[in-house]
């Protein structure tokens, strides 16, 4: 099985069938915001403030009205959030309402398809993409990132049964790849489907936004309409993972699944409308397949760049994934015989796990305790996976998922002052006592030595007021 779980060409089911069938099958999709407030009964007078928003919603509607779709796939990151699945609702009937905003009366009583259903989760079996049941019985209500958006959907006469979906952290092939399994799924029923992505742009447009202001917001908001207007999924997938996490958005997974649906497909794509009244990017948009485009099947794409990227990743970061590897399957550490000459040596390591860009676990030591760097990485890499005490044990089938770093530290010198640091070269441990925090450099966010140390004293638990002793150290990063 390629390691992202998307078929390559000439495995499972027949890729230009496949193609031409999917054509007939998702007949449209559309990319949708869910701010309760633009919900008159949520909003009251505030709702006016969206109305760019809700007359886009209500011709979204109109739209996927005449495109004939059956069925309504509806793609939530408010539902049930896994680190290793993407949860896919299977009760015969869903039921939410807008009641956590005020509006108990704003109820919605949905009919799944499940004969849908049952074909997606064979798909996403087929393809490897991780999947999970989201049962009733687990207390599963629609939640607003489907409700706000229904309620003008339905104002303009849309009443499909739906497939309800969430999002999860995986790796964006393999969340496209879900959407590859939506467009199987709905050519094996014979369903004309309507794939709908909701999700806002950046919570980060102005200071009186939820999460404040960063100039990264605006610019994403900008980017992401310049790609769906395109139409370009690759464009979209291959966003700085930096630029993503500091908008502060909930949309771009989504985003990315609704792109999948439409693989090795021409399609069009339209931007309704988009309007930030409240510090938070709304965007609207349409799309409408054309053709088969053997050109566009980005599946087989991603499965060439992900292996490509583990063939060129270094040896201390192969070390790494090998060792997790290896302990969460079999419990046991593992044993590098050949060592590069460079690396027999002791030194402080940490190992930092990322999940397309949310960190996933990183743990490290200061000095050196182990007898050389790669038994440093090996025991520090289990941690980082299995005892960061801020996340659950990574599970083996998140390992291919991850992306991994290993910075190997210098020696510390101590500093009379913060003119001495530099947070972009500059690691920094503060003392006070026993109490001790350290900050790797170079990271996002991080910009000045005063928010270094202030995240330090945190980490250490050590007050604003308290005196302390600063110590630098420099890095060598491996990916």
């Amino acid at each position: 099985m390629p390691s992202e779980g998307i078929k390559k060409k000439g495995q499972g089911q027949n890729p230009r069938n496949d193609s031409v069938r999917g054509a007939q099958a998702v007949v449209i999709g559309g990319i949708v915001p869910h701010p309760p407030i633009m919900v008159p009964e949520v909003g009251g007078t505030q709702a006016r403030k969206t109305r760019l928003t809700q007359d886009a919603l209500c011709e979204l509607g109109r739209r996927i009205c005449r495109s004939g779709a059956e069925t309504m796939v509806f793609i939530s990151p408010h539902a049930p959030i896994l680190w290793d699945a993407i949860g896919v609702a299977t009760g015969a009937q869903l039921e939410g309402d807008l009641g956590r905003f005020g509006a108990r009366e704003v109820a919605f009583t949905l009919n799944t398809d499940m004969t849908l259903v049952k074909a997606l989760l064979e798909q996403l079996t087929v393809l490897g993409v991780p999947k999970a049941d989201i049962a009733e019985d687990d207390g599963y209500r629609l939640d607003h990132g489907v409700t706000a958006p229904l309620y003008w959907l339905k104002k303009a006469g849309v009443d499909l049964p739906v497939v309800a979906c969430g999002t999860a952290f995986l790796s964006l092939p393999r969340l496209y790849g879900f959407g590859v399994a939506i467009q199987r799924a709905a050519a094996a029923t014979g369903r004309k489907v309507a794939v709908v992505a909701s999700g806002d742009l950046s919570h980060r447009l102005s200071p009186e936004a939820p999460n404040g202001y960063d100039p990264c917001g605006p610019v994403f908001d900008l980017r992401v309409k310049e790609i769906v207007a395109a139409a370009d999924p690759m464009a979209m997938i291959k966003l700085d993972p930096v630029l993503v996490e500091r908008a502060g958005e909930c949309g771009y997974r989504p985003m990315i699944m609704l792109f999948g649906a439409f693989d090795g497909l021409g399609f069009k794509a339209e931007v309704l409308s988009y309007e930030e009244p409240f510090g938070v990017g709304y965007m609207v948009a349409g799309l409408t397949p054309d053709r088969e485009d053997i050109g566009r099947r980005y599946s087989e794409q991603l499965v060439r760049d992900e292996e490509a990227r583990r063939k060129n990743e270094s040896f201390l970061v192969r070390v790494a994934r090998e060792a997790i590897e290896q302990f969460l399957k079999f419990g046991k550490r593992v044993d590098v015989r050949e060592v590069p000459p460079e690396f027999n040596r002791r030194a402080g390591v940490f190992v930092s796990l990322k999940k397309s860009a949310v960190l996933r676990g990183c743990i490290g030591t200061v000095e050196p305790s182990q007898k050389d760097l790669v038994r440093e990485v090996v025991e520090n890499a289990i941690s980082a996976a299995t005892r960061d005490p801020r996340f659950d044990p990574v599970a083996p089938s998140e390992v291919q998922d991850l992306t991994i770093s290993v910075d190997v530290l210098g020696d510390l010198e101590p500093v009379s002052g913060l003119r001495e640091l530099d947070p972009k070269r500059y690691g920094v441990v503060v003392s006070s006592g026993v109490k001790r925090g350290l900050l790797l450099p170079d990271l996002e966010g991080v910009d000045t030595p005063e928010q270094q140390v202030s995240i330090a004293r945190q980490k250490a638990g050590i007050d604003s007021g308290e005196p302390v002793q600063i110590e630098r150290f420099e890095v060598r990063r491996y990916y």
